[in-house]
């Protein structure tokens, strides 16, 4: 087979179809201090400055080596146009909600008529289009965006969030299908903006903190009217081990799904999606790629590809203060495979 462009390898892996070798991205979080020490492009700034967020973004492409480009550089931007309130972090610490907008209940729910104009949306909107004429058409942009249940559980609170799951679930999923559909919209602005991909990152979907069969009764709902809804190719990445919930996960109509490296038998996730979606992952991204040697890292990488994992990748987001050498090493470890 012929070399392939970097968006076509990650398209046809991501759809499971034949590939030269496997391609290497972050679908999560790519931004490392080092990197914005190199470019001058720093949180919490890059957050909200569409140059200095293309700027940043781009490096993990041109520098990391990374074959696609991928921003912004947390789960809050889409949170924060819905109403909540937003610490921005600092240079090696992510923005996070300190209030939410729906936590006395839900009866006041309001989709914003202009959601496209509001919060830092159109910071990323002007970033993509730098993105594009940055690298043309070959290089694939992905948008990350927050999932409908981490949304849903910002606007409410997580505590109430919990709570209605429990007590009141006919608020748990008013809240939820609110999500849903601000999620879609957004995601299509994303797309109408020039995108190729969208990463829905959905941390309160885990096992870790909903119960498996909420997941398949009302989140997997949820996330798979969402991936009806957007027309492009999505990656769902779901925190923490998600073994008891991958099943599902593949019945939401992703094609990629990402996993950490908390999911022990990748041969066997691999197997139990088969047909359904790709695997992504799972080097992991806090004891190799922000603790370990570019050795480790290749190792990893190298057992990754051995249990059938589709697109290289960190487990979860990239920690900010990880080497720059260890990122590289990703595409250092499928090269070293693939030779």
């Amino acid at each position: 087979m012929s070399e392939l462009t970097q968006k076509t390898r990650l398209t046809n892996a991501l759809k499971g179809e034949s590939v030269d070798k496997a391609p290497v991205a972050s679908v999560t979080q790519t931004a490392t201090v080092e990197l914005m020490e190199m470019t001058g492009a720093s949180w919490p700034e890059a957050h909200s400055d569409a140059s200095k967020m293309a700027k940043l973004a781009l490096a993990s492409h041109t520098e990391a080596g990374l074959e696609a480009v991928r921003y912004p550089f947390c789960l809050t931007v889409l949170a924060e146009a819905m109403g909540c309130e937003v610490n921005m972090g600092t240079q090696n610490r992510q923005p996070s909600i300190t209030e939410h907008p729906y936590k006395k209940g839900v009866d006041d729910l309001k989709m914003p008529d202009n959601l496209a104009e509001l919060g830092r949306i159109p910071a990323v909107v002007e970033a993509t289009g730098i993105v594009r004429d940055s690298v043309g058409e070959d290089v694939p942009i992905i948008a990350g965006m927050e999932g409908p249940v981490t949304l849903a559980s910002d606007l409410a609170s997580v505590k109430k969030f919990m709570k209605w799951s429990i007590k009141k679930p006919d608020d748990f999923k008013t809240i939820l299908d609110f999500a849903t559909d601000a999620c879609i919209e957004y995601a299509n602005i994303l797309l109408d903006s020039g995108v190729d991909m969208i990463c829905v990152a959905d941390p309160v979907a885990s096992p870790d903190l909903m119960n498996p069969a909420t997941f398949n009764d009302t989140l997997k709902p949820c996330l798979s009217k969402f991936a009806e809804a957007v027309d492009c190719v999505k990656i769902l990445h779901v925190c923490g081990n998600v073994t008891p919930i991958l099943d599902m996960m593949g019945d939401c109509k992703f094609e990629g799904l990402s996993i950490e490296e908390k999911v022990k038998d990748v041969k066997e996730a691999k197997k139990t999606v088969e047909g359904r979606a790709t695997l992504v992952g799972n080097v992991s991204s806090p004891f190799t790629i922000l603790s370990g040697t570019p050795d480790k890292v290749k190792e990893e990488v190298k057992k990754a590809l051995d249990d059938g994992i589709s697109v290289v990748a960190p487990g979860c987001g990239i920690a900010p203060n990880s080497p720059l050498e260890n990122v590289k090493a990703l595409v250092e470890g499928r090269d070293e495979y693939f030779s």
